[in-house]
C-alpha cells in the first residue's frame, strides 16, 4: 500500500477541512445504508455493515449519523445504489483501481473518465489494473496500543497473514475472506481497531518523480471529492526525498 497510504499521510499532514470532512461523512453514511439494506441492520449478524460502522467510527463520524444511516436503510427508503469498479492508467504509468456507489451508472462513469483525460490517463477495461493488485484485509491500530512483538502476537492468533509496525501504527493484514474473524479476534485482543477494512494492495510500486507524484496526487485528489467515489487505490510510490518536497 506504498503509495496509497503516503498519498493519504500527504493529505493528512496538510489537514481536514470541514468540507472535506462532511464530504467523508457522506460516503461513510451511503456505505453503511447500503450494507444494513443488503443484509441485516445488525453489525454483530452482517460483517460489510460492521467494517462500514468502524470505518465510520475511525473518522469520528457522530453516533446519531450513523444510527439514521442504518435507519434509513431500515425504513426502506433508501436510494437503490450500484456497486462499480473502475480501473485506469494515470501519469508516470500509475495504475489505479476506483470503486464507486452510484444511483446513476453514466454519470459517474462520465464523471470518472473525464478525471482520467484531464490527468493525462485513460480508464482501461474491467481487470486491467487488478492483476496487479491483490484483495485483502488491512486492519490498523494507533501505536500507542503495545509494541510491534505484542501486536505481532495478537495478529498472529488471530490468523492474519502480515503485520507493519512503525512510529505511525501498526497495519495488519490478512486474507480478504477473513477480515471480519480476524477484526472480531484483534477487538478481543487489543480493543476497536482505528480502521478494518478491505483493500487492493498493489504487489509493486512505481516510484515517480515530484512532478508526477504531484499530478497524481491531484488525480486522485479529483476523485476522493467525487460524491460517488468510495475508494481510491494506487500503486505509486516516492523516495523520501520527494516525499518531504511534497510534505513541505
Amino acid at each position: 500500500m506504498a503509495g496509497h497510504s503516503q498519498f493519504k499521510n500527504i493529505m493528512h499532514r496538510k489537514g481536514k477541512q470541514d468540507a472535506v470532512r462532511s464530504k467523508m461523512f457522506g460516503k461513510l453514511a451511503r456505505e453503511i445504508t447500503v450494507a444494513a439494506k443488503l443484509g441485516l441492520p445488525d453489525p454483530a449478524m452482517n460483517p460489510r455493515l460492521r467494517m462500514a460502522i468502524l470505518a465510520a467510527r475511525a473518522e469520528n463520524m457522530p453516533k446519531d449519523n450513523i444510527e439514521r444511516a442504518i435507519k434509513k436503510a431500515a425504513g426502506g427508503d433508501a436510494e437503490s445504489y450500484e456497486e462499480v469498479r473502475y480501473e485506469g492508467r494515470g501519469p508516470g504509468g500509475v495504475m489505479l483501481i476506483v470503486e464507486a456507489l452510484t444511483d446513476n451508472r453514466n454519470r459517474t462513469g462520465a464523471a470518472v473518465r473525464s478525471y482520467f483525460t484531464k490527468a493525462g490517463g485513460e480508464l482501461g477495461a474491467t481487470g486491467s489494473a487488478t492483476f496487479m493488485f491483490d484483495r485483502v484485509g488491512e486492519i490498523t491500530y494507533p501505536a500507542n496500543i503495545g509494541d510491534a512483538d505484542r501486536v505481532m502476537e495478537a495478529a498472529i492468533e488471530a490468523g492474519a497473514d502480515d503485520v507493519a509496525s512503525d512510529e505511525n501504527g501498526h497495519t495488519i493484514l490478512c486474507a480478504f475472506s477473513d477480515l471480519s474473524d480476524v477484526s472480531k479476534a484483534l477487538e478481543a485482543s487489543l480493543g476497536a481497531p482505528a480502521s478494518a477494512k478491505a483493500i487492493w494492495k498493489p504487489q509493486n510500486t512505481v516510484e515517480l518523480d515530484e512532478e508526477k507524484a504531484q499530478s497524481i496526487m491531484k488525480l486522485i485528489d479529483n476523485l476522493d471529492n467525487d460524491d460517488d467515489v468510495q475508494n481510491v487505490f494506487s500503486n505509486f510510490d516516492v523516495s523520501e526525498e520527494v516525499m518531504a518536497k511534497l510534505t513541505a
